[in-house]
């Protein structure tokens, strides 16, 4: 079969799958689609990338490697970055009290761009590293676009399948029928890409997309009332199919790992045990990350790491790891932010062939030392912690939100200790605040009084719990509207 054939028939099974998904009753705004684009272009290639491939034009700037490798990107990918930007952002006007709202909770995220902002000042490419921070500033537009719908859940839902189905049918198509989906990783053996650029991207695109495919289908098997039921079970069965199809492709350890242990967390959240007892959700993510921990770090002299296909370097990682760490030009505030490859990278690529081509360190904690310092560190793991315990509390009020998000901030903490998950502008960094920020909507619930017969009681408290879940004083309430659709 050849590729205009193929193409054909994956771009109506793709059709088909949207009108299986389709909704119209969902409390969902058209304005879903921009955190759908904003994830698809992140999570494949660039822009000016796909118009030189399609067209063979190139934009200026650059169209190959990642971020890292680039001084200068495309001009018209900066135009697009910005043009989402700003519609985000006036979207997000139009919904200002209870963006406000949210973002003035989310002061470790705030904490953490503005020390991101001020470290520009000691960056040998401030020019690059501001462009980069604004840039940046999109995936918390995105997040807080989704945390501001009127149904989270179901925006999560249309979020998840928009980008799958588009992207994972997509690789598939590439790696078996076209030389753009295939390539060779730096030692010459053969690598599948999909729509990504190498093996790692495509990896962690199926497993995020993967890990919220399986929520979606938990959802619409545990609901009773969904009118569309079974044409959602086909539609989201067949993306988390697509999901593991594409991981077994990719050949990343780290993404499969990461993809089984949130699965089972997000199942295991519906025992008895864990839902009914308030150290259960302790446990079990505790539990979680100590068993990703020993997978992803020790054992990599036994048959765990084995299984994965790691061998006792973690695939040469220790080596990259132990030449880095002293290149740091400043262990307390870094090289400055998403500056460190482009000032210091050409010093490490010359020190071997472990070297050769490398321009991450392949732990996302490395990363953000070696960008901005133990202080960098400290903001980060203010972030997870504080994102931890409000998606903790989110599942006390919500179960249902509530499970993936502590699926994604456990599974994200893995993934960052083999591959770099805490850059900007990738899966991992987007799924992050939006865990971070959705959490924060509902956690920002405070719970309500239980009359004697297990009611609510008609009494208001000197808060006035709105449909957002965030909590408002009373004097203000009329003030303020209501989540609406936009």
């Amino acid at each position: 079969m050849g590729f205009n054939i193929a193409f054909l028939i994956c771009a109506t099974g793709v059709a088909g799958l949207f009108y299986l998904n389709r909704d119209k009753s969902a409390g969902v705004s058209k304005a879903i689609w921009l955190p759908i684009l904003w994830l698809a272009m992140n999570g494949s290639r660039s822009a000016a990338t796909w118009l030189y491939i399609w067209t063979g034009i190139s934009i200026g700037g650059s169209v190959g490697g990642d971020l890292y490798a680039q001084m200068d990107g495309s001009p018209l990918d900066a135009v697009i970055y910005a043009l989402f930007l700003i519609v985000g952002v006036a979207i997000l006007l139009r919904r200002k009290p209870q963006a406000r709202a949210i973002l003035l909770a989310s002061a470790p995220i705030l904490l953490w761009y503005g020390y991101c902002l001020v470290s520009v000042l000691w960056s040998r490419i401030p020019e690059v590293a501001i462009k980069r921070w604004t840039k940046d500033l999109g995936d918390v537009a995105m997040a807080l676009l989704i945390a501001t719908e009127v149904d989270p859940p179901e925006a999560l839902q249309r979020l998840f399948a928009g980008v799958g189905f588009i992207l994972l049918p997509a690789s598939v198509l590439l790696i078996r029928y076209s030389p753009l989906g295939r390539a060779y990783d730096p030692s010459g053996g053969p690598v599948n890409t999909g729509v990504t650029t190498n093996k790692n991207s495509l990896g962690l695109l199926a497993f995020v997309i993967t890990i919220g495919a399986v929520w979606s289908l938990i959802q619409v098997l545990r609901s009773k009332h969904r009118s569309n039921k079974k044409r959602k079970l086909v539609a989201m069965g067949t993306l988390v199919v697509f999901g593991f199809v594409v991981l077994a492709q990719a050949h990343s350890a780290t993404s499969i790992a990461c993809t089984v242990l949130g699965s089972a967390l997000m199942f295991a959240t519906f025992l008895p045990q864990v839902k009914r007892t308030p150290a259960g959700i302790h446990v079990l993510v505790l539990s979680s990350l100590a068993i990703g921990g020993v997978m992803m770090l020790f054992g990599g002299e036994g048959a765990v790491l084995g299984a994965l296909g790691r061998d006792s370097t973690l695939t040469g990682r220790t080596e990259i790891w132990a030449a880095v760490l002293p290149m740091c030009p400043n262990g307390l505030v870094g090289a400055g932010f998403e500056s460190f490859w482009n000032t210091y990278g050409g010093d490490i690529r010359s020190l071997g062939t472990f070297a050769s081509g490398i321009n991450e360190a392949h732990n996302g904690y490395i990363e953000v030392y070696l960008n901005l310092g133990w202080m960098g560190i400290g903001f980060l793991a203010l972030i997870l912690v504080t994102g931890y315990l409000r998606a903790a509390a989110a599942f006390r009020r919500n179960p249902q939100i509530g499970s993936l998000m502590l699926a994604f901030l456990a599974t994200t903490a893995m993934y960052g200790i083999t591959e770099a998950g805490f850059r900007i502008l990738t899966p991992t960094w987007t799924f992050l605040m939006i865990a971070h920020i959705t959490s924060t909507r509902y956690a920002l619930d405070r719970p309500r009084s239980l009359g004697s017969r297990g009611g609510v009681t008609k009494k208001r408290s000197a808060a006035t719990i709105m449909p957002s879940g965030i909590s408002i004083p009373n004097p203000a309430i009329r003030k303020i509207p209501s989540f609406h659709r936009l």
